[in-house]
């Protein structure tokens, strides 16, 4: 059953080893709604992060061993044990990460399937036959790596952790797990839970925490550890600048998803209603706190007033409060600097120019959903990844300004088209400088079998599918001679 709204988890400690292990203290985990207490949080050290690497390291040798059909027969044992206990992950969905109800039931079942789709890894080919003058039987295989950091996200804290670990495991790898400190059960110690009742081997999978003031030190060794072969990293393009550079500098695989400031273009032969209620989605799910949020509507001129008059009549039912109230579509930015941040953008526009259509109010760590128009490139909005419930709607005239608007930013996760004419928009995608582009749909779209991933300052590397083999694994080349090589007389 569903927890209550006052339920908080049972905290075993750190999950190192195959043990739950306690640190030597602990850290608040607030719900976002109301700042009440939701549980208390083992603070983990980089002597926590040390055991976890060194019990990956141990498990590593004979989870890359195991026959594949045995490690596809764990991750559907998990897909299982997760789907009986969704309701414990749709309740700290809501009451950790301050997610709305229907949010957390999409999550809870798409987790499910990232288990399923990274089973069927197990069965994927991973090696070719290559051709060889000499007449050598010639291949290039894919092995596993060793002991793979994922630091996962709080904003979809199972979609995005499960994401970021699944196939890792799945290609014989071994994993140390840092959620977020925002979101250290939902996005961490459950998996642990999940796992361990699903039998993995002890040391294969390892959860540790820590507090904000523990993140850098605990995180620099996740990602610096000798023994440590790639690391997962999905969150800001600042800590992912980070990370990449370190990973460069020791020469390590990384994966990096970070964020993104996305457009939806709506061309003028777009269906109004359906471009009108998928705005809304895009850019007002989960309070805008997703790297997919549509954070700019661009609508070509001839449409706009019809447009936005549709638009702001659907934000406008938008409810916004605590999670408890299930009607409450809009819930609370994951803590206050988040919150007075978003806030701070829209003072910013609007002290610049830029006219409220909608919204703007603000307080505790709830912001309301907010229309912007009248905004220009002199204003912070216009360029930094907003991450809260704020809509920029731009006019403009024709197709090479739609492109020209949607690529002014350093970031290139996803575009979206919303046209009759699909050739038309087919051919607009080509020049879209966006790793993914959705036509007749918003921008958050994914699915666990498709190449994940952006351009430019959102991230390097793919999730999904075979494209996860390419992010957890090593290329090698092995070749058998025949007898067909012959060598100069001279030697």
């Amino acid at each position: 059953m569903l927890d209550t709204p006052n339920s908080s988890p049972a905290i075993k400690g750190m999950y190192i080893g195959g043990n739950w292990v306690p640190a030597a203290r602990t850290f608040d985990d607030l719900n976002p709604s109301d700042n009440t207490l939701y549980a208390r949080i083992p603070d983990g050290s980089v002597d926590c992060a040390r055991k976890a690497i060194a019990a990956a390291k141990a498990a590593f040798p004979a989870w890359a061993a195991l026959r594949f059909h045995e490690r596809a027969r764990l991750l559907l044992k998990a897909a299982d044990v997760w789907e009986a206990r969704k309701d414990d992950f749709i309740a700290a969905a809501m009451h950790e990460g301050g997610g709305w109800y229907g949010k957390g039931v999409f999550e809870a079942g798409y987790v499910a399937e990232v288990f399923r789709s990274s089973a069927a890894l197990c069965y994927q080919n991973i090696g070719e036959v290559l051709p060889s003058e000499h007449g050598k039987f010639s291949t290039a295989t894919r092995w596993p790596l060793g002991v793979v950091s994922v630091i996962s996200p709080w904003n979809m804290p199972g979609i995005l952790t499960a994401r970021g670990f699944t196939a890792a495991l799945a290609m014989g790898n071994t994993i140390v797990l840092k959620p977020s400190e925002d979101t250290p059960y939902a996005g961490g110690l459950f998996f642990a839970e999940i796992l361990e009742e699903a039998g993995f081997p002890p040391g294969v999978f390892n959860v540790i925490t820590c507090s904000r003031d523990s993140v850098a030190a605990v995180g620099d060794e996740l990602v610096e550890s000798r023994d440590v072969k790639a690391v997962s990293f999905t969150g800001s393009t600042a800590v992912g600048r980070h990370i990449a550079a370190k990973c460069g500098a020791h020469l390590k695989k990384a994966c990096v998803e970070l964020g993104g400031k996305d457009s939806l273009i709506i061309l003028e032969d777009a269906d109004l209603e359906h471009a009108a209620k998928a705005a809304n989605f895009g850019s007002f799910m989960h309070q805008g706190q997703v790297c997919m949020s549509t954070e700019k509507i661009l609508v070509q001129q001839d449409i706009y007033d019809v447009f936005m008059a549709k638009f702001l009549a659907r934000a406008a039912k938008l409810r916004t409060g605590h999670t408890n109230d299930k009607d409450n579509v809009i819930g609370p930015l994951v803590n206050n600097r988040q919150a007075k941040r978003v806030q701070a953008l829209i003072e910013d526009a609007v002290a610049k120019g830029a006219h409220i259509e909608l919204g703007g109010k603000c307080w505790d760590n709830f912001v309301e959903p907010t229309v912007l128009t009248n905004v220009d490139a002199s204003m912070n909005i216009w360029n930094e990844e907003t991450f809260g419930p704020v809509a920029i709607v731009v006019p403009f005239r024709t197709e090479q300004e739609a492109i020209a608007l949607n690529n002014d930013t350093e970031y290139g996760l996803t575009a979206a088209i919303m046209t009759a004419d699909e050739a038309r928009a087919l051919r607009m995608a080509e020049h879209l400088e966006t790793g993914m582009v959705h036509i007749n749909c918003q921008n958050i779209n994914d699915e666990p079998h498709v190449p994940f991933g952006g351009v430019k300052a959102s991230g390097v590397g793919r999730y999904g599918g075979r494209w996860s083999i390419d992010a957890f694994t090593e290329l090698r080349w092995i070749t058998l001679d025949r007898g067909g090589r012959h060598f100069p007389p001279a030697f």
